[in-house]
């Protein structure tokens, strides 16, 4: 018989291979699923003897440590594949998280940025300098395009075609998107390609497809760009904690409170479920009070 860590490493290699789940997702879902068998350990329980009963205990441990709703939902969702994937191979006969209820969420409304503090950001770059404008191109496709930080790392050259305004991208599982930009991508794009890029890349002397290089005219990575935006922050002056995930919750914010389809936002941003999107369809309180001063009858003051 198998021990628990064999199936543990195939596991892995189901998530990677088959589901092509992201390094990131792998990585929560093991440390779930290694949580779980230390706590069988604990209770002298094999991993093929876990039951409700067993699983009921294990959630009470969870709350016992005072761990968030979304934590223990996440290790239930974790727990759930990893024993679906054991009956799928004939290990358990039945899965002990199968009905067990995930804890509610609390509700989430994503930060987002308003357009006064985007300009501040947008004037922050020197344009002049290599480093100026690929920091400007970064910052256009991530709020431009409303893509992932990974996604952003990712992009090579041949992805990107000016000429209609398009860029590909790779988004989880592997899955390829087209997302359309505009003149401001375009020209910010267009004038790193022709100058910033160059002389990035003649620092490392070695050549590669990848668009955004860093400092040293390598492959940027995504912490690099987490650097870069903090750095956009301090040149600016504006107080906020901005993430590349704040940029993509402002795209989708912005665009669907101009009126884009609900449907159209979740393609672009390459969500699988409509639901993920949903959670956008927050309004500013700006937009609130216009819409009211706009359409109510008696909202008109003399």
């Amino acid at each position: 018989m198998k021990r628990a860590e064999q199936y543990v490493q195939e596991f892995k290699s189901y998530l990677q291979v088959e589901k092509h789940a992201s390094p990131h997702t792998v990585y929560y879902y093991l440390n779930d699923v290694n949580f779980f068998l230390e706590f069988l350990l604990s209770e002298s329980i094999s991993f093929e003897q876990a039951d409700p009963a067993v699983v009921r205990v294990f959630l009470t441990k969870l709350y016992e440590k005072k761990l968030s709703r979304r934590t223990v939902s996440r290790k239930i969702s974790s727990l759930r594949s990893f024993y679906k994937f054991l009956e799928r191979e004939d290990v358990v006969a039945a899965n002990p998280f199968l009905r067990l209820v995930q804890p509610k969420a609390p509700a989430y409304v994503p930060s987002f940025l308003y357009e006064q503090e985007l300009e501040k950001l947008f004037e922050a770059s020197d344009l002049e300098a290599p480093l100026g404008q690929r920091d400007q191109a970064i910052l256009e496709c991530l709020y431009g395009t409303g893509m992932r930080v990974s996604e952003c790392a990712g992009i090579t050259i041949d992805d990107v075609d000016l000429s209609i305004g398009t860029v590909l991208v790779r988004g989880k599982g592997r899955k390829e998107r087209y997302v359309p930009f505009g003149s401001f991508m375009e020209k910010a794009f267009r004038r790193y390609l022709q100058d910033g890029r160059e002389r990035l890349l003649e620092k490392s002397k070695e050549e590669t497809g990848k668009l955004f290089l860093n400092s040293r005219g390598k492959p940027i990575t995504e912490r690099g760009i987490r650097l870069i935006l903090n750095k956009l922050v301090e040149q600016s002056a504006v107080h906020m904690h901005l993430h590349p995930h704040k940029l993509r919750h402002t795209f989708a914010t912005h665009m669907l409170n101009e009126g884009a389809d609900l449907r159209a936002v979740q393609e672009l941003l390459g969500h699988e479920h409509l639901s993920s999107t949903q959670i956008y369809t927050h309004v500013t309180k700006d937009r609130l009070r216009t819409i009211y001063m706009n359409t109510h009858p008696r909202a008109n003051r003399e």
